[in-house]
């Protein structure tokens, strides 16, 4: 699936309306959220479906995101229990993913579930993608625009870089907020944090009243983003580092890091570090030119700290063979 001709949209009445054609045909459209960038398909058409795992390259049992307009068109797709809808009533339009019980009516393609008898769904805030929701009136399956176990896209040129000639169209949308992905939660009993994302454990509890289960990392794929090797640069990375090696490209946090090559938060902002952190593995991988590795000064637990360490972890993972 290369050498297509891609196109660069922009996020007016015309670029939408081409983004919906495209959409329409089971093609794929790259489109702006306030987490990262998703690479758009049709959740109802198993051709498109296909088409997103084909030009990630991602393997077909991880399931998809599915991003809908609002709350009345999610419950077309899933079944919402007291927890669920609170949740939705808290959080969404936003950063956080529900996994829930998937209505057998709910004609989405069975690729988007990966066979489960779940179904992730999200609304996001960002305004290009609720306008593109609206003209196309149905689900979108969107994981993020960027080739499988890749650092994830927070810019325009992130997908250029990474999907060019392998989708139909990027609609542009600026620099994502956020820059982490949306939490997922599993309401199953108790709920689960299945991956820590752009609104905190802490955030969830209050509205639940209730503490979160977490789930083991060895544990079968139950919802995106469960990969133990993920978001992964070219260069080898290591994490907590204070004291780089010789050669070694070092990222810092806070001010405490003069020495750094890139910072992701000079004066120790998470949200800024979230906004920065793909951008600047993408930087720290080039400047690594395949020699050297890469290390990640310590962050913060706690906060949006806790979906950056999860993103670094999975970076720093062994990746696999094949």
């Amino acid at each position: 699936m290369s050498n297509i001709d891609t196109q660069l949209l922009q996020p007016d009445a015309l670029g939408l309306d081409q983004a919906v054609q495209i959409l329409q045909a089971g093609g794929l459209v790259a489109m702006p959220t306030e987490t990262v960038y998703g690479l758009a398909g049709d959740a109802r058409n198993d051709h498109a479906v296909a088409r997103i795992f084909a030009a990630k390259g991602r393997p077909h049992f991880n399931p998809l995101i599915v991003h809908v307009q609002d709350l009345e068109q999610a419950q077309k797709y899933a079944h919402f229990d007291t927890n669920a809808m609170a949740l939705a009533l808290a959080f969404w339009p936003g950063a956080l993913t529900l996994v829930l019980p998937l209505r057998l009516e709910s004609g989405l393609a069975p690729l988007v579930t990966a066979g489960l008898d779940t179904v992730a769904l999200r609304v996001p805030s960002h305004q290009v993608a609720r306008d593109l929701l609206a003209h196309f009136d149905g689900p979108l399956a969107a994981p993020s625009a960027n080739p499988s176990g890749r650092i994830s896209p927070t810019r325009v040129q992130h997908v250029v870089q990474g999907l060019w000639g392998r989708i139909d169209a990027i609609l542009e949308g600026g620099a994502a907020l956020v820059g982490v992905e949306s939490t997922i939660i599993g309401l199953s009993y108790p709920p689960l944090l299945l991956r820590p994302g752009g609104v905190s454990a802490a955030q969830i509890e209050h509205v639940l009243n209730a503490s979160l289960a977490t789930i083991h990392p060895q544990s079968a794929i139950v919802a995106p983003g469960q990969l133990a090797s993920h978001y992964a640069p070219n260069a080898a990375v290591r994490l907590g580092v204070m004291q780089p090696l010789v050669g070694e490209i070092w990222v810092g946090f806070g001010p405490d890091c003069g020495g750094a090559a890139l910072n992701l938060s000079p004066s120790a902002d998470l949200a800024e570090a979230a906004a920065n952190l793909f951008h600047l593995m993408r930087e720290a991988d080039l400047l690594a030119k395949g020699q050297a590795s890469i290390a990640f000064a310590p962050i913060p637990s706690h906060g949006l700290g806790a979906a950056i360490n999860d993103r670094l972890s999975r970076s720093a993972a062994p990746r696999p063979r094949c």
